[in-house]
């Protein structure tokens, strides 16, 4: 995987992928984000991908959108005038892709969409973009240095990043509120606070503590790790239970009859299990959406 704007280490099944632009405080381009997506794109299917790290290259994990490019600084084709039926019929046409649909909504459907779990290590200042493509990682992880802000009502835009979606899910309406309306940045303590991140740690730990969650993430079964992350995000969103009761019978037939069976036969062993699943190989119910 050779990026412009990342760089990639696979070790121990572990992806790290770093937000590499230090002399722009990693500042979000269209480039960036099409890395990412082919990133998470590839990974998902990639057997030797058991987890992923997302941080960022110097002192910042990413300092927003880089408002120094000339023209339309998001990257959006202001010839077009677009419908929500153009939203509704034509999403994947490539004139829609391009040229008005949000490069960070993009990125975060393809972290919502991947097999693996994610896992971000916030490294430094993370604001706009560089904080609304966290919400849909599994764990995220704050060095003390770290600084989040939901600044979009400052320049006269709109949360991004599918975040309308995410943040009220994770931090609750009222706080996602606060955060969006007053604009503000805010530190690592209150994120941790409001259960943005599960963790603050000392910035030389930061990776380490990232590393040893993912090598034990690793060690879970790959297709139950893989239904289970969709089946939270999606199975949540049901309106009713049922909904998510017959999605989980499946899932539970299938990974009974896989994984399931090693997991039981090495706890009663008390040994550690030897899974053989592949998140490339799912069960044929899958994806059930």
């Amino acid at each position: 995987m050779n990026y412009e704007t990342l760089s990639c280490d696979l070790s121990e099944n572990i992806l790290t992928v770093t937000l590499n632009r230090p002399e722009k405080l990693n500042a979000f381009t269209v480039t960036m984000a099409n890395e990412l997506i082919d990133v998470f794109n590839q990974s998902s299917d990639n057997d030797e991908v058991r987890a992923i790290i997302v941080t960022g290259a110097g002192r910042a994990f990413c300092a927003g959108m880089d408002l120094a490019v000339s023209g339309n600084v998001f990257g959006l084709d202001e010839s077009q005038h677009p419908t929500m039926n153009d939203m509704n019929e034509r999403l994947d046409d490539p004139a829609i892709v391009k040229g008005v649909r949000d490069t960070g909504g993009r990125v975060s459907l393809s972290i919502f969409n991947c097999k693996k779990p994610v896992i971000g290590a916030i490294n430094g200042a993370a604001v706009g973009v560089g904080v609304t493509m966290q919400l849909p990682m599994d764990i995220r992880l704050a060095s003390e240095h770290a600084k989040f802000g939901f600044v979009f009502g400052k320049i006269g835009i709109v949360p991004e990043a599918c975040s309308t979606w995410f943040l009220p899910r994770l931090v609750g309406l009222s706080k996602a509120m606060e955060w969006v309306h007053t604009a503000e940045v805010f530190g690592a303590e209150e994120a941790h606070r409001a259960g943005l991140v599960k963790e603050i740690l000392p910035a030389d730990q930061l990776l380490t503590r990232a590393r040893e969650l993912a090598r034990t993430l690793a060690e879970r079964s790959p297709a139950s790790m893989a239904m289970a992350r969709q089946m939270m995000y999606r199975n949540s969103a049901f309106s009713h239970p049922l909904e998510a009761h017959k999605v989980e019978s499946l899932a539970m037939f299938y990974a009974s009859i896989e994984d399931g069976k090693e997991g039981v036969t090495a706890f009663t062993e008390k040994r550690k299990p030897a899974f053989k699943t592949k998140a490339s190989q799912m069960p044929d119910f899958y994806p059930w959406w």
